[in-house]
């Protein structure tokens, strides 16, 4: 009989906590049991989990002794503080959050472009931004044939990235504009329902948000490449799940729009729908609820001789966060070096 394993879960009562739970159901995870993990806030609360509830406990020092492995989505100072506790412990922590990202000691990890990493990591995996995972998936194969030289992307997210208050908040606007009712803004800046919100976290010295600079960041880190130059907008649109990107790359060598479709075609992860004189092209509403990142629109930039555009399309909570972490979780187990006794941090 295959082993079983003790998973936790941190931040189980948010939206991507949440998606954890269905992606370690709906993907057969072996486990032998689920601990839901959150704030003093959120303990208590009972979640449905594999037809059935389990109740969320209360974070603390001692929640990841005797796990095989846990997956945090409570943001990054609930990461600083628990991670390195939970891979003293001997519990491998696969992290959501920004916190350990650009940290040295962390592999940054998409399975599908660079899971070679996780032969070094020390207790803590890095999961991307989600923004990053799905144009990275989209782009592995070119760039393994090719080599790319720059990448210009632009993104329109959905509010789900924000969390749970964000999606209400787009549900009451909508609601309101509708009975003709005043607005209120609380989660963003301004007003998000019937509009585009062209800042997705703050703006930083160099004039770009920080969700923009972590894709460029993450970027060459999971690719393992300095050289490459990477230019983002990010911008908030009014839908509820999917992240959709426009996606411009200039090619090392020359490569036919074509050929980068047989590539993409056969890529793991990545599902090519490009006939758009059918009208068939990647959007959101059929990205929600699926694992697979979604590309189309794919032809030859005509600025540039190496230049190619694409659109790329996938479930933030799902391959954006949550799929990818359980997809990392799935990796460890495979391999028993992979899950030690205990890391020093």
């Amino acid at each position: 009989m295959s082993r079983e394993y003790k998973v936790g879960v941190l931040g189980a009562s948010g939206a991507v906590g949440r998606e954890v739970l269905n992606c370690l159901e709906d993907r057969g995870f072996p486990y032998a049991s689920v601990k839901a993990l959150a704030s003093a806030r959120s303990a208590g609360a009972r979640l449905d989990f594999a037809g059935d509830e389990i109740t969320v406990e209360e974070v603390g020092p001692d929640s990841f002794k005797g796990l095989d492995l846990a997956i945090f989505s409570a943001g990054a100072s609930v990461s600083r503080q628990y991670a390195p506790i939970a891979a003293r412990s001997g519990c491998p922590v696969v992290d959501n959050s920004s916190c350990w990202r650009q940290d040295d000691r962390v592999p940054l990890v998409v399975p599908e472009v660079n899971a070679r990493v996780l032969a070094r990591h020390r207790g803590i995996i890095a999961n991307p931004n989600c923004s990053t995972i799905q144009m990275l998936v989209a782009l592995k194969p070119i760039y393994d044939a090719v080599g790319i030289k720059r990448i210009i992307v632009s993104t329109y997210q959905a509010v789900s990235g924000t969390g749970q208050k964000a999606i209400e908040e787009l549900a009451e606007q909508t609601r309101r504009i509708f009975n003709c009712q005043d607005i209120a803004a609380n989660v963003y800046p301004h007003r998000i329902a019937f509009n585009c919100l062209p800042q997705i976290d703050v703006f930083t010295d160099n004039g770009y948000t920080k969700e923009e600079m972590k894709m460029v960041n993450e970027t060459k880190k999971i690719f393992g490449d300095e050289n490459i130059k990477v230019s983002a907008t990010c911008v908030r649109v009014p839908v509820f799940y999917g992240h959709s990107e426009a996606v411009w790359i200039e090619t090392a060598r020359h490569i036919e729009p074509a050929a980068a479709r047989e590539l993409m075609s056969r890529a793991p992860g990545l599902l090519v729908v490009d006939e758009p004189e059918k009208g068939r092209y990647p959007m959101a509403i059929d990205a929600a609820g699926r694992d697979e990142v979604f590309v189309g629109r794919l032809r030859a930039d005509l600025t540039t001789e190496n230049g190619l555009s694409m659109w790329v399309v996938a479930d933030n909570l799902r391959k954006g966060a949550a799929t990818n972490a359980v997809e990392i979780a799935e990796l460890l187990i495979r391999d028993p070096e992979l899950l030690k006794t205990s890391w020093e941090w």
